[in-house]
């Protein structure tokens, strides 16, 4: 049963849906788990198909590209007929409205999925929806979204959580191919061009670029393996405005075969990697962003949220994505709620600063502590990590990612600095220290508790004149012992020397 683009809140929540996306470059399907706040992809798959290529030169659809796209159709149909799909969302962009032929090739799209409506994006509507995906996946951000295609280019503003009006430009990596002959030189004055006319860059300066889309995306890859960074998760991947114009100037001089770390993009991808280090040359030169930052979060994501009623989208994607771990994977999801409680009074007692990102951090933190119970002890901390870092978890950036890491590490493994993790390694001095007390109090509590409920919220840890101080109710004394006393001890450390005291109440 299609869905009405237009209307929102009509997926049910709970049941999975899917987008099925007709780009200038490749055709996809993506299905989620649900309609929620934070929906995870269940499955992902694209065929290239590069129905854009000529679309500019000629004003039509590849008759190669049509016959790829309506193969890929036709399966992406039957998969979401397997996978239980009763509400699909279908969405063509670029080449399908640009070219002479794309009505035609609509109606043949539509067949093939079954009847399925077919929604034809104009620009401003696709710029719409792309920073509506990066607000969705990005935490209150402030700048201009990018979604480079293999058609277009298209610009919005974000600010305060409003959005301004989107603009499209003929500058999609297939599209520039074909305008400039091939010749990545010639790109350049086509780009230089186009961004001349555009007002919406003007507010550009000192704010950050969302970079939205497939080439720019390759071009981060092949910087995280040239710098040897030590996450893989693409989302939030933040270059300074100095670095990314290093890497477009490198990768404009270079054959793309022979660039450093180019075995980490894929060989479909490469030819468009020249053409898309050209547009964001020209951007970074003309506009001078403060920093470039990669959302994997775009017109799909963005196309799910504002299907959500209002009250759904001011949740906090990231407590979102981690209450569902949490929930599929810790052995008592309730003890999750309490530690949230119970970190929150110790860390007012312990006098530290905790802005609206630390209270939010640590809240994730706490979810995720236990969701990897199921591993063998010896390597609990390893499979803790592994499932951090690598979770789809919107709404966080790398630096909050590696402070999830290291407080779910330490909390399993100890406070031995040779035993964090290689992702903390970046993280700034402030936040290394507060990562390992909040490590340092997860230890107790779970010793504590052994990650059930009904304890934590009678058995509070308080700094109290000076001392870390824990007491226990008379019924709860034999949890008393020399292990606990020790972690205690522990908490005391990281706090600067406090004295600790666990007792039991009279």
């Amino acid at each position: 049963m299609p869905i009405d683009t237009h209307r929102p809140g009509v997926a049910p929540h709970g049941r999975p849906v899917a987008i099925v996306d007709i780009g200038s470059n490749s055709v996809r399907i993506v299905a989620y788990d649900m309609l929620d706040r934070a929906p995870v992809p269940m499955f992902n798959e694209k065929a290239l198909c590069a129905l854009g290529n000529g679309v500019l030169t000629t004003g039509k659809l590849a008759k190669q590209g049509i016959e790829k796209a309506l193969v890929a159709l036709r399966r992406f149909r039957v998969l979401s007929e397997l996978m239980g799909i009763t509400h699909l969302y279908v969405i063509a962009t670029a080449a399908a409205r640009d070219a002479t032929n794309g009505a035609e090739f609509l109606d043949a799209a539509r067949q093939a999925l079954g009847g399925a409506q077919v929604t034809l994006l104009s620009g401003p509507r696709e710029a719409e929806l792309s920073a509506l995906g990066v607000i969705s996946g990005v935490y209150k951000p402030d700048g201009i979204v990018g979604d480079l295609g293999g058609g277009s280019l298209e610009l919005i503003d974000i600010q305060n959580g409003l959005i301004g009006r989107g603009v499209s430009l003929p500058l999609g990596g297939l599209a520039l191919m074909d305008m400039s002959g091939r010749s990545p030189k010639a790109a350049v004055k086509i780009a230089r061009d186009a961004f001349a006319k555009c007002d919406t860059l003007s507010t550009l300066q000192g704010r950050a670029f969302y970079a939205v889309g497939g080439t720019w995306r390759a071009l981060a890859k092949l910087h995280m393996g040239q710098q040897h960074y030590p996450m893989s998760v693409m989302h939030g991947y933040t270059l300074a405005a100095r670095e990314a114009s290093e890497l477009v100037d490198l990768v404009e001089r270079i054959d793309a075969n022979a660039l450093p770390a180019i075995e980490t993009v894929s060989a479909a991808r490469r030819p468009l990697l020249a053409y898309g280090a050209v547009v964001l040359d020209e951007l970074i030169r003309r506009a001078r962003p403060k920093e470039i930052i990669i959302s994997t979060s775009g017109v799909r994501e963005g196309l799910l949220f504002e299907a959500l009623d209002a009250e759904t989208r001011r949740q906090d994607a990231l407590l979102v994505a981690a209450g569902k771990l949490n929930t599929l994977l810790s052995r008592s999801p309730a003890f999750a709620d309490e530690l949230i409680h119970w970190t929150a009074a110790f860390v007012a007692s312990a006098g530290l600063d905790e802005s609206d990102q630390d209270r939010r951090l640590r809240e994730a933190a706490c979810l995720l502590s236990e969701v990897n119970w199921r591993a063998h002890p010896d390597y609990r901390g390893v499979q803790n990590f592994n499932i951090v870092v690598s979770a789809q978890l919107p709404g966080v950036d790398h630096d909050g990612r590696a402070f999830l890491t290291l407080v779910t590490s330490l909390r399993h493994v100890g406070l031995d600095e040779a035993d964090a993790p290689d992702s903390a390694a970046f993280l700034a001095p402030r936040l290394l220290e507060r990562g390992r007390v909040l490590g340092a109090a997860m230890r107790v509590a779970s010793l504590l508790a052994a990650g059930m409920p009904g304890v934590l919220s009678r058995t509070p840890m308080l700094c109290v004149k000076g001392k870390v101080t824990m007491i226990l109710p008379p019924d709860l004394r034999d949890l008393m012992n020399d292990r606990l006393q020790s972690r205690v001890k522990q908490v005391g450390k990281t706090l600067g020397g406090r004295e600790p005291v666990v007792a039991v109440a009279v």
